[in-house]
């Protein structure tokens, strides 16, 4: 199974990748644990020009073809494979985050971004996809508590994020059989309760 998890900047994502990978060890599921932009030598190196430097670097087309080939390598180079090999990849931003920030939050059509998936990717998409949802503004002041200098994306203004919260829910609203959305305001336990409960459900394992 490939899953994936999505959300505005500040949602937890990385925090709740990780507390599911340490369930799936102890539960002895094979697993590989993964983020976007990035995850295979080729794609990290994409990620630098991506995820820092000012927020008006860069053309939301140009980030756009960026992103694709970052994760056409990604997927090439690690996801495939692993789930070739029977592992669950469980993986920080996909697809959805590209259509949403450079679609919904720049401006950019939604078919041309559709149409590059299909020309790179094909079909191939995530089994399931959990959307951690938080006000924007709690979000941003949660990813400001965090250091290094990937904040690019954070950078843009509050509208921006608004954009991007709305674009996400829409996103859950039109494929509610791949995606599940849970309320990122609550404590860390509880919200990685709720993700375990949801792959035990869709997945028909236990964690």
């Amino acid at each position: 199974m490939f899953i994936t998890f999505e959300g505005g900047d500040g949602s937890g994502k990385s925090t709740q990748l990780q507390l599911l990978g340490k369930a799936f060890t102890a539960s002895a599921i094979p697993h590989v644990m993964t983020r976007e932009p990035g995850g295979s030598a080729g794609a990290e190196a994409i990620r630098k020009l991506l995820v820092s430097g000012e927020a008006d670097a860069w053309d939301a087309e140009t980030e756009t073809l960026l992103f694709y080939a970052a994760r056409l390598d990604h997927v090439n180079k690690l996801i495939k494979p692993a789930l070739a090999e029977g592992k669950t990849v469980i993986c920080d931003r996909f697809a959805d985050s590209t259509l949403v920030y450079q679609g919904i939050g720049k401006g950019l059509s939604g078919e041309y971004i559709q149409a590059l998936h299909r020309l790179t990717l094909g079909n191939f998409m995530p089994g399931l996809t959990i959307i951690l949802d938080i006000d924007p503004a709690i979000g941003l002041k949660r990813a400001a508590s965090r250091r290094g200098n990937e904040t690019r994306f954070e950078n843009m203004d509050i509208d921006f994020h608004h954009r991007i919260r709305a674009g996400f829910l829409s996103i859950a609203e039109r494929e509610p059989q791949r995606c599940m959305v849970v309320d990122a305001g609550q404590g860390q336990e509880t919200i990685h309760k709720t993700i375990v409960d949801i792959i035990n459900n869709k997945l028909g394992i236990h964690v």
